[in-house]
């Protein structure tokens, strides 16, 4: 299953970006297809913090209408919304030592283990 970062969400959301019109074709052209896509609930939280976050966008996305947009996402009928299984910490733990990563990077770290957890490459 193909699953959609963060970053793919957010510059689908806001219209400055360069990639805004690539990232929400890439959304819409999943939403429309039959084929099951992938969201991970962190990145969903990472989401509506980042667009209603004042001091990364003037003006920031109103909590109301990032909730909204959360909501959409998750509710279609092809996007398939995933968190931690009982597996977590073992995948977790491993990826921080094979990676050795620290600090912003063990959010990435995070994503790795639920994508390796849940069988999503």
């Amino acid at each position: 299953m193909f699953t959609v970062d963060t970053n793919i969400l957010v510059y689908a959301h806001r219209e400055e970006f360069d990639l805004h019109r690539k990232a929400r074709a890439m959304l819409e052209e999943l939403a429309a297809g039959e084929k099951p896509w992938v969201l991970f609930w962190p990145c969903i939280y990472e989401f509506v913090r980042v667009v209603t976050h004042p001091r990364l966008f003037h003006p920031a996305t109103p909590t109301v209408i990032a909730e909204t947009a959360m909501m959409e996402l998750i509710n279609h009928s092809s996007a398939v919304v995933l968190s931690e299984t009982e597996h977590h910490t073992k995948w977790f733990s491993r990826i921080l030592r094979e990676t050795g990563c620290a600090g912003n990077h063990v959010f990435d770290a995070h994503i790795a283990a639920l994508m390796r957890e849940n069988g999503v490459s």
